[in-house]
């Protein structure tokens, strides 16, 4: 019996087999293109129910299968799940092109606007005009106008570029578990905290080897890049993890990027846009290449004499300055400006107590709960599952999965494997990649529990903004839902809830040492506080940096089938396109003008190893972070104002901005919230830039 295809309410994880996937998503997508093809067929009038609420519904138990796999396959993947998520995601794409070309279907939608349009009483709610705008829109953004071979062309490039996102995404998964760093000689650890050097000695031992073990994942890479002495290892360790997925092997992903950037330039020409970006943008806040243009550069301009003085100042401890020693040379700055030992705060920041402390802020703003409950499936003994209550009602499951493992990609992500519709609440999962508990090498006996670093506690802060954003839902419509909404909105409430980690009021709520149950001393607050700033216009240019590189290759144009690469020493040999060799990353680079501030280094290449862009949703829009970071100093700014767990005004933001998903735009959303139009001040104010 093949469970996913039984009714389920909660995720059966602990009985699924990988060898279910195919025939449930195949049967999955027969019902649905039986019940999209009753809603093209149906030769009565055309209404709202029947069409677009109809449409919405046909593929849900689909996407409910479809969520369980995908996300599994970036969280807890083998080889099995991989080889049939490559199998299946072009069937999957191919089922969605087929329903978004289907010109029946489109008429029909069209013709009940143009009805309700010139009906006297639409009797449409402003839900319902989104989603109906929303769909026609969709159709029209999936080439359903296409003609002949144009419109067969769309749809194969659809489902190549399906794949391809895939291989990125596996191999540099692949290619960063592949390299480590094993040290058996105890000198060769000079600089690392204790803390670190235990969490290798553990990654040793589980891997069954003496001494040491470091990997490119996150909770050892960025450690110790920013504390050990050993110049040659630093650089050892930065090259191999700026040439992840570049390294010329098997997991190499130069190809796989020319392909992307080439159909993604050639499916924009086809539905008439001159570059790719700029058929993303026209369905983003920031609406056109020229206003987004505008946007970073005057940013730029503004954060450029920061990002140049935070240089100087990390070059006076050492010169000439490499891009590995940055981080080493930037702690050490830290330490002498603010007297702050990022180490000397992790163990005020146990896991456990800042899942708490975050848990209660929720508390404070929303009157929410978090009930742990054991009993729920999960796909993994890492994970924790949570009942969220508002009062007596259930507002959804919060799944939680928090360490790394060899099958699970790197960085934070906020997913869902229910999103919430109507009286349906959804099943929301926060994945993160922080440091494991460190157990004794002889009893196995529990030595430290997991510990993080203040930027993880932010990490962690983040995520669950993205999840309270889902959360707290309360629209009709699955697409419309919690998250659901324009791309470069989409960060702005996770990243306002990033402000609260530097308030001395919500810190004292859980930040205790570990051992002591003492509290983060005052003037570790104060410090944290004073340190806010610390290189921040060195790290706004950084943001931009990606943002650039982003819109460097989405930006390129098609001609005669190839890309155009301009100015670039391989404008001519694009059959020979290689990102790292090329002088197309220089360009982009230096388009940000980070290139003067600090050298680069040959083989390292951001883009492979650029799972935003190539392997998730971000591409043309990873300049996001920085239009929602504009929006988030800004609205709080007003919860400053108000008190930072100010009810009233967590109750305004709840209802005005979390709960209404994408159901109105957010230009509408902001100003119902704040009363007025965006304003950039109180982002450069955060800044210290006036």
């Amino acid at each position: 019996m093949n469970i996913l295809l039984q009714e389920w309410e909660l995720p059966p994880f602990n009985q699924i087999k990988i060898e279910d996937y195919k025939p449930a998503i195949r049967q999955a997508i027969a019902e649905a293109e039986a019940a999209v093809e009753a809603i093209a067929s149906d030769p009565g009038e055309p209404t709202f129910e029947n069409t677009v609420e109809a449409l919405e519904r046909a593929d849900r138990r689909l996407s409910r299968i479809a969520a369980i796999m995908t996300n599994l396959n970036e969280c807890c993947t083998s080889d099995e799940l991989q080889a049939t998520v490559m199998q299946l995601e072009p069937e999957m794409t191919r089922f969605g092109m087929r329903v978004m070309t289907d010109r029946r279907l489109y008429k029909k939608i069209e013709n009940l606007k143009l009805k309700i349009e010139n009906s006297a009483d639409a009797g449409l709610s402003t839900e319902q005009e989104t989603l109906l705008e929303n769909t026609l829109k969709g159709f029209v953004r999936h080439g359903v106008a296409l003609e002949g071979e144009a419109r067969e062309q769309y749809k194969r490039n659809e489902e190549e570029l399906s794949e391809l996102k895939l291989r990125f995404s596996q191999n540099a998964l692949a290619d960063l578990n592949e390299w480590t760093l094993h040290l058996t000689d105890e000198g060769d650890l000079e600089g690392l905290p204790e803390g670190v050097r235990a969490a290798a000695r553990e990654e040793a031992r589980s891997r069954k080897l003496e001494g040491w073990l470091f990997t490119l994942a996150a909770p050892s890479y960025i450690p110790f890049m920013t504390y050990s002495t050993r110049r040659d290892l630093r650089e050892r360790m930065y090259r191999a993890y700026g040439s992840i997925g570049g390294r010329g092997n098997g997991h190499d992903n130069n190809e796989v990027i020319r392909r992307i950037v080439e159909l993604r330039a050639e499916q924009a020409r086809l539905l008439g846009y001159d570059t790719y970006c700029d058929y993303v943008l026209e369905d983003r806040m920031v609406q056109s290449l020229p206003n987004l243009r505008r946007f970073m550069q005057e940013l730029k301009e503004a954060v450029l004499p920061a990002a140049k003085r935070d240089l100087q100042e990390v070059q006076t401890l050492s010169s000439p300055l490499m891009p590995w020693d940055f981080s080493y040379y930037a702690e050490k700055l830290k330490q002498e400006r603010y007297n702050l030992d990022s180490e000397a705060l992790r163990p005020y920041f146990p896991l456990e107590a800042v899942r708490e402390g975050i848990f209660g802020l929720y508390g404070r703003l929303y009157g929410l709960s978090f009930e742990e409950d054991r009993s729920i499936p999960v796909y993994h003994p890492d994970v924790q599952t949570y009942r969220v209550k508002d009062g007596e009602r259930e507002m959804g499951l919060l799944y939680l999965d928090m360490h790394p493992r060899e099958s699970k990609r790197s960085g934070a992500w906020m997913t869902e494997f229910r999103g919430q519709y109507g009286s349906v609440r959804p099943q929301i999962q926060v994945v993160c990649n922080f440091s494991k508990p460190t157990a004794d090498p002889v009893s196995g006996m529990t030595l430290n529990p997991s510990l993080l670093r203040f930027s993880e506690v932010e990490t962690f802060m983040h995520e669950m903004g993205h999840a309270m954003h889902g959360m707290l839902s309360e629209v009709g419509y699955e697409s419309l839902s919690g998250t659901n909404v324009k791309r470069d909105f989409v960060e702005m409430p996770s990243q306002v809830m990033e402000n609260w980690c530097y308030e001395p009021e919500f810190l004292c709520t859980f930040a205790r040492h570990y051992k002591t149950g003492e509290p983060l001393p005052t003037e570790y607050v104060e410090k944290i506080r004073a340190a806010q700033n610390h290189l921040a216009g060195w790290l706004c240019l950084r943001q931009l940096n990606l943002g650039m590189t982003d819109l460097a290759f989405h930006t390129v144009q098609i001609e005669n089938g190839k890309l155009k690469i301009e100015n670039s020493a391989d404008a001519d040999n694009n059959s020979q396109f290689s990102i790292l060799n090329s002088q197309f990353m220089a360009e982009a680079v230096e388009a940000a003008a980070m290139t003067n501030l600090l050298p680069r280094v040959e083989g390292c290449c951001t883009a492979t190893n650029f799972s935003h862009i190539f392997g998730g949703g971000y591409a043309s829009g990873y300049y996001g972070y920085k239009w929602a970071e504009v929006l988030d100093a800004d609205i709080f700014s007003r919860f400053k104002h108000d008190g930072i767990f100010n009810r009233e005004t967590a109750g305004q933001f709840r209802r005005e901005i979390l709960s209404k998903g994408g159901t109105e735009h957010p230009a509408v959303l902001f100003k119902n919230f704040m009363g007025r139009e965006p304003d950039n001040k109180a982002l450069l104010k955060r800044m210290n830039l006036i």
